[in-house]
């Protein structure tokens, strides 16, 4: 079974999306860490990033949004930046996208990736309301991982209903500024990213 792809957007894949993917992988890791598992990641859960520019196909992460990630212990090694491709959704079981404008691009270019498509910030929102014991077992199996990564999705998409992003959820551009605004926007990531890790590998239960 492949693992769960998780695609995130932003314009050039350089800065906001590169730095999901890779603290995702590092939230997840150290979820597992945590759970005492030996189940490898890469058997879970896949990260990857695109942009919706091409501009900076190719080139290495931004320094600000690479020096981010090692900060908080993560690895931005054999990152190189691409644009976003039709194929690249069609892959995605779930797609998450910095600002709202990408993810009406993300819908023109494949509508089918609508109901698998969220803001990152209005998806941080939308998890705190589920009632994730509707969801399949928390396993660290490959198949039970899948099953609850997919039902969460469907769970998410229903639970947002007509409801719009709101201007909030919208992660700033920290292109070519400081690295205090990087470290807010890896902050506001990572904020989103631990509530999606908190549902799919949900701690072991608190003794009495």
């Amino acid at each position: 079974m492949p693992p769960f792809t998780v695609l995130h957007v932003c314009m050039g894949n350089i800065c906001r999306s590169p730095m999901a993917e890779r603290l995702l992988v590092l939230a997840a890791r150290q979820r597992l860490a945590k759970l005492g598992s030996g189940a490898a990641l890469e058997d879970l859960l896949r990260s990857e990033s695109a942009g919706t520019g091409g501009w900076h196909e190719g080139e290495e992460m931004n320094p600000p949004a690479a020096r981010q990630i090692r900060l908080r212990g993560g690895s931005v090694d054999g990152f190189t930046a691409r644009k976003l491709t039709s194929g690249h959704l069609a892959g995605a079981d779930l797609i998450l996208t910095a600002t709202a404008d990408q993810t009406d691009y993300v819908h023109a270019l494949l509508p089918d990736a609508a109901h698998r498509s969220f803001v990152l910030g209005h998806l941080g929102r939308i998890l705190r309301e589920i009632d994730t014991a509707a969801l399949p077992p928390a396993s660290t199996e490959p198949e039970g991982f899948a099953a609850r990564a997919a039902a969460l999705v469907v769970a998410a998409d229903r639970g947002r209903g007509d409801k719009e992003p709101l201007p909030g959820d919208d992660l700033d551009d920290p292109w070519g500024r400081g690295d205090q605004t990087f470290q807010r926007v890896a902050d506001e990531i990572d904020e989103s990213l631990y509530a999606l890790v908190d549902v799919l590998l949900p701690g072991a239960p608190r003794s009495a």
